[in-house]
């Protein structure tokens, strides 16, 4: 099987999940962060080198407050959970976004689980949190003009101001719970990957059927506007 270097996925549907079981949205969002573990380690175990997760969009705030609060400490659980296995599986952790305007103790968990793991030379996994790509871009821009006054900017110097400038290019891009859109993540990156979108709730969406998504890509002919 042809292993995409650099995979994406939208985690959709978590409150829809649970509302749809009886329960609250906050027990999605729960069992969403469970199956971050599963899906990273099978990525992992499949010989992926990046996996990207869009965990909390900069529109994700509009949410009630509650349900924000609930998120915002899911790090924590992560940490307390899981840092052995992602250790274990020799997996670093790194973070896209304005993550460091998370509340203070959000951002505390996500510093130190950072530096648990920055030595780690397996897998990335990359959570994107307090993210937004028309921010990104712009941000990037606004960047690349005070440090660069008087140049023109190319696809070449603003990729390497986008938060994701020392990642692979996105090869394979995952959205669950049936939306066909991109929902402001990874604009810039996703140009030429390729889209799979699956109709299972994120809490629902397997190690197997991570894998038939590979299968999927595999059986897409990629020509970057070649023949």
């Amino acid at each position: 099987m042809s292993i995409p270097q650099h995979i994406a996925i939208i985690m959709d549907g978590n409150g829809r999940w649970a509302k749809n079981i009886g329960r609250e949205r906050t027990h999605g969002h729960y069992h969403g962060a469970l199956n971050i573990r599963r899906i990273a380690i099978k990525a992992h175990q499949l010989g992926v080198k990046v996996l990207t997760l869009f965990a909390f969009s900069t529109e994700n705030w509009k949410r009630p407050e509650s349900e924000v609060s609930f998120i915002m400490d899911l790090p924590r659980v992560f940490l307390n959970n899981y840092l052995q296995e992602l250790l274990d599986n020799d997996i670093c952790i790194q973070f896209i976004g304005d993550w460091k305007n998370l509340p203070a103790s959000t951002v505390k968990i996500c510093e130190e689980l950072l530096e648990k793991t920055k030595d780690n030379q397996g897998m990335k996994l990359v959570l994107a949190i307090n993210y937004g790509s028309k921010q990104e871009i712009v941000k990037s821009v606004n960047k690349f003009i005070t440090q660069n006054p008087n140049t023109m900017i190319d696809e070449t110097m603003l990729e390497s101001y986008l938060d994701t400038s020392h990642l692979p290019a996105v090869d394979l891009c995952i959205r669950t719970s049936g939306e066909k859109r991109l929902s402001n993540f990874l604009l810039w990156q996703l140009a030429y990957s390729e889209l799979v979108f699956c109709p299972l709730h994120w809490p629902e969406f397997t190690e197997q059927e991570f894998e038939n998504t590979l299968i999927e890509y595999e059986s897409r002919q990629r020509r970057y506007g070649g023949l």
